[in-house]
């Protein structure tokens, strides 16, 4: 099968690649100019350069194939640099859906996110995320949305933000402290009790095995017109995210009970600049949790799901 895949270059779309490959199928990737380098087994890969405002470049990227993979996503907005979820999300999966229709490309898997929702309250990325699951279903394609959780994995270089790595640079390494003391953690709340900090849950999920359900969706017919959530195999707190990423990186932490509301307040005023790693919409979107059951998605294809944990965090402390 050869699979149109549009962000083919970030993080989840370069696993997604190596397992299209793994898998015998032939990917046509969309590919900025200058980032030609940060394609995976490019040998292997037919690249078009352009990218989502190029409608030339799409209708090229789309053109014989069999299936189209979205999964460009923006995790903070830059609006002066023209970066913003309307466009990378929303308005680009609508340009190449309806493309996508034009040329016969039956199959389209979305990448959302778990939580996409039009709550007017929530995050842009949230409500881009929805718009496209809606601009999809309204479409004649044999759609498939993904819903993963909150991602980690390797994400072998490349300028590819991951998880952790966000979270590490955030909260252990933003400020300098000396070494010799543990640094103060925080571990939010958002109501009055101090005590119920840190509690909230993700379903960390390993980038491979979400790669491995797209490839394996793509050509089972009984995963048409659904909405996949997918979450890894047990659900860890906050608190034990940041435990355990101090403990891969070697770092002396200790949890500190954080108002949540100051710190929103704090990345609110400075997430226009780029060297702060984290918006309001992003901590907004982390204090509400993300979980969800994906056992019996894993028994279905066979998965033996990689598990959040310090062994499987050592790319940190690369």
């Amino acid at each position: 099968m050869k699979v149109s895949v549009i962000g083919g270059t970030g993080f989840v779309g370069s696993y997604i690649i190596d397992e299209l490959i793994a898998n015998n199928h032939i990917p046509r990737l969309l590919v900025r100019k200058g980032s030609e380098y940060k394609v995976v087994q490019s040998e292997k890969c037919e690249i078009v350069s352009g990218d989502i405002d190029d409608h030339e470049a799409i209708k090229e990227t789309l053109r014989g194939c069999d299936a189209v993979i979205y999964l460009i996503a923006l995790i903070r907005e830059f609006p002066a640099k023209n970066l913003t979820n309307d466009r990378l999300q929303f308005r680009g999966s609508e340009v190449v859906a309806k493309y996508a229709e034009e040329q016969g490309v039956k199959r389209f898997l979305l990448m959302s996110a778990l939580g996409a929702s039009p709550d007017p309250d929530g995050s842009k990325y949230m409500q881009a995320k929805h718009l496209s699951e809606q601009t999809i279903k309204n479409t004649k394609l044999h759609w498939t949305i993904m819903r993963p959780s909150s991602l980690f994995g390797d994400p072998r270089g490349a300028d590819r933000p991951e998880f952790c790595m966000m979270l590490d640079k955030l909260m252990l390494n933003l400020i300098p402290f000396p070494s010799f003391l543990p640094f103060p953690a925080p571990s939010f709340f958002t109501g009055i009790n101090p005590f119920d900090s840190g509690n909230y849950k993700l379903s960390m999920v390993h980038v491979k095995d979400v790669a491995t359900i797209f490839v394996k969706a793509l050509s089972d017919d009984k995963m048409i017109e659904k909405t996949i959530e997918i979450g890894g195999p047990r659900q860890v707190s906050w608190n034990e995210i940041v435990k355990s990423i101090a403990s891969v990186t070697g770092q002396k932490i200790i949890m500190l009970p954080a108002p949540f509301f100051v710190v929103a307040t704090v990345a609110g005023l400075l997430d226009r600049f780029e060297w702060f790693p984290a918006g309001q919409d992003q901590l907004n979107d982390l204090i509400k949790g993300s979980v969800c059951d994906s056992e019996s998605l894993f028994k279905k294809y066979d998965i033996e799901p990689i598990p959040f944990s310090e062994k499987n965090l050592k790319y940190l402390g690369n």
